[in-house]
């Protein structure tokens, strides 16, 4: 049986998503919900260039080190077109990497882990593209905003 080729990983765009004050909702002893409201941003790329609409959140849930992420939002392609996007994923680092998060230091990405796992949908034909591919979208934070560069996976 012939063997299946390693993926490869294409760069399509970059999302600089701006983000306002988290607010801690709680939930019990052993997790903590959190909500971060979206309020913006700029996507630009060699496949797609547009905004971040205002409106959209990360909720956020953490349970000792890792925090698993679910944020949805909407894009607004140059030609017009909106798309929306459901993107999962997780943040992992120790807890001194956490306190440097926490004290504004911009930390390289070798020493973290902010992953996602993003779904894009939307009925414009010159985007039809990202509804039928597999993307991962590799993440940092950065003063006030979450960039997140997305791959297709061939």
């Amino acid at each position: 049986m012939p063997e299946l080729p390693d993926p490869r990983l294409v760069f399509v765009f970059e999302a600089r998503v701006d983000v306002a004050e988290t607010r801690h909702v709680g939930r019990g002893p052993d997790e903590v919900l959190m909500f971060t409201p979206i309020t913006g941003g700029t996507v630009s790329g060699p496949r797609l260039n547009g905004t971040v609409l205002a409106g959209g959140g990360d909720w956020s849930v953490t349970r000792g080190q890792v925090t698993e992420l679910d944020a949805r939002y909407l894009l607004q392609a140059d030609d017009g077109s909106v798309i929306d996007i459901d993107n999962r994923g997780f943040w992992r680092a120790t807890p001194e990497i956490d306190a440097r998060v926490e004290a504004g230091e911009d930390i390289p990405e070798t020493e973290y882990y902010y992953r996602t796992s993003p779904k894009f949908s939307t009925d414009a034909p010159a985007h039809a593209w990202l509804n039928s591919s597999v993307f991962v979208g590799l993440a940092r934070g950065e003063a006030g905003q979450v960039c997140i560069r997305f791959f297709e996976v061939l």
